[in-house]
């Protein structure tokens, strides 16, 4: 493998989410996630995965994005799914697809905390250069 392959070689990475701390991002309330593979910490240019853990009244409000995509996944627990105003009941099983410039939101309003998985592209709410 030449110096050129070598530089250009990506690296793999495994990680328990126990090694990771939960973070409660800017405008989340009661709103907790694990930032699981993200630049900063894997060797990504393209993704955001991580695992959100809301308490019941957790949330986080109407916002959009300008070019990110999203897919949520819903775990465990029940809440609401706000898109474009409209809100809808999400329980396990549950997935969502956000494109770029939906307005959306979710409240956990059940009685246990509403765990999903989100995948976010790209990781930072820039458009590319």
């Amino acid at each position: 493998m030449s110096t050129e392959q070598r530089k250009e070689q990506r690296k793999a990475t495994i990680r328990r989410g126990a090694e990771v701390f939960w973070e409660e991002p800017p405008a989340h309330f009661g709103a907790y996630s694990k930032m699981l593979v993200r630049p900063e910490n894997a060797d990504t240019r393209l993704m955001d995965f991580r695992i959100s853990s809301y308490q019941p009244k957790g949330y986080v409000g109407p916002h959009k994005h300008a070019v990110q995509e999203q897919i949520y996944y819903i775990l465990e627990g029940e809440g609401l799914m706000e898109i474009d105003g409209e809100r809808t009941v999400v329980q396990p099983w549950t997935v969502i697809f956000l494109p770029p410039g939906v307005e959306h939101a979710i409240y956990n309003t059940g009685m246990v905390d509403l765990k999903f998985v989100v995948v976010t592209t790209p990781p930072d709410d820039t458009a590319p250069e």
